[in-house]
């Protein structure tokens, strides 16, 4: 057997057995919990900018990002900038291996991939580090409520320029603005692209986590993508993704359009 499939298969196996795998699935939670109350996601960065995600979730957007090649990437909700900057740098480096296997040199000044970021509030130090960063080339950002109608109107408008998409949502984490959110921008992802829903997690820890916030359990990114999945079946969860990563934020999020 060809050595190369050989271990591919192999890691398939690895990661069916993880996903059987109730108990360790239980503690790695566990770990999400504890590790969660000592704020681990901000311990973090990409290209020097706080990302606020944990390296599992980073792992596996990359990989996604460089096995579906989008020429655009929706984010919802900034911060720091950190997620734009891996987004722009994965579609740097999507160039970078197409350049190589079609011999044709590759022009920064004339790239098409892009990355669309959209927040409420852009904190001026946070626009600033963006906007002189080396990816910054790539990245285009806009301020509003992403379910503004007038916003969802504007991004429509910008995808409809580019033909594979890819949508990550990550701002306000309530039932309501979530579900807003996938009926606005998960129309716009590619068939076998993903839209990926952060902070799911938020159904499954403990209420006393979440005081401070307008979410928490029954009220929260995961009950929106269950809401929306029932009328919705042109989306799937991959649950391959949970299963290898295994340490995650977004369980039930990673949602692959397939049709």
């Amino acid at each position: 057997m060809n050595k190369i499939l050989e271990f591919k298969q192999q890691v398939e196996q690895n990661i069916a057995g993880l996903g059987a795998d109730k108990s360790l699935a239980a503690s790695t939670w566990q770990w999400v919990l504890d590790a969660s109350r000592h704020n681990y996601s901000y311990n973090f960065s990409w290209m020097d900018r706080p990302i606020i995600q944990f390296p599992q979730d980073m792992v596996a957007m990359q990989e996604i990002i460089l096995r579906t090649k989008p020429d655009l990437i929706i984010e919802t909700g900034i911060a720091h900038g950190g997620s734009l900057v891996m987004s722009a740098s994965m579609l740097a480096l999507v160039d970078y291996v197409d350049a190589v296997q079609s011999g044709v040199p590759l022009d920064p000044r004339q790239c098409r991939r892009r990355v669309l970021g959209i927040d409420i509030d852009i904190r001026p130090h946070n626009r600033a580090a963006i906007e002189t960063h080396p990816m910054a080339h790539r990245i285009d950002m806009i301020e509003g409520s992403s379910i503004a109608p007038e916003m969802i109107a504007k991004v429509q408008k910008i995808a409809a320029g580019y033909s594979n998409v890819l949508v990550c949502l990550d701002s306000n984490h309530t039932h309501e603005h979530v579900l807003a959110e996938l009926e606005a921008y998960a129309p716009l992802t590619s068939i076998g692209n993903y839209c990926v829903v952060f902070d799911t997690g938020i159904e499954d820890a403990p209420p006393t986590m979440f005081t401070d916030r307008p979410w928490g359990k029954g009220n929260n990114p995961k009950t929106a993508v269950w809401e929306y999945l029932k009328t919705h079946p042109e989306f799937e969860i991959d649950k391959r993704v949970e299963h290898q990563i295994m340490i995650t934020v977004a369980a039930d999020g990673y949602l692959r359009r397939v049709r």
